[in-house]
């Protein structure tokens, strides 16, 4: 048998805020024995587990990895406008107008990731 990715780990200044963040945006859950403090979070979601952990390095670069995510049951420009109001910032808009396109987002330590548009909204292209 082949190796299977466990859980895809983030260095973070603060891993339990940014777990914190990261269960929300995905509508998953922070372990049961993971505290404010802590050298580590995880995240278990339906389609991830995360594990954000401590590292004394702040984030200086273009991250090498990002997550892109695709809504399920809301459109791209109102997912955008739902994790914007969790605390991301706005990083680059390349919506087009003819739908197409993505945004690229800040989560609150400054790790890029993209919002791609819903399945839906690609089935009606």
């Amino acid at each position: 048998m082949t190796s299977l990715i466990r859980h895809l780990t983030v260095d973070s200044d603060n891993p339990y805020a940014l777990a914190g963040f990261w269960a929300q945006v995905l509508d998953g859950s922070l372990a049961d024995d993971d505290f404010p403090g802590d050298p580590e979070a995880m995240v278990t979601a339906a389609a991830a587990v995360l594990l954000f952990v401590k590292v004394p390095d702040r984030k200086t670069v273009k991250n090498r990895v990002h997550f892109d995510l695709q809504p399920q049951d809301r459109t791209r420009d109102e997912e955008v406008e739902r994790l914007l109001s969790l605390g991301a910032t706005l990083q680059g808009d390349h919506r087009r107008p003819d739908g197409t396109g993505w945004v690229t987002l800040h989560d609150p330590e400054g790790n890029e990731f993209c919002v791609e548009r819903s399945a839906a909204e690609r089935a009606n292209t």
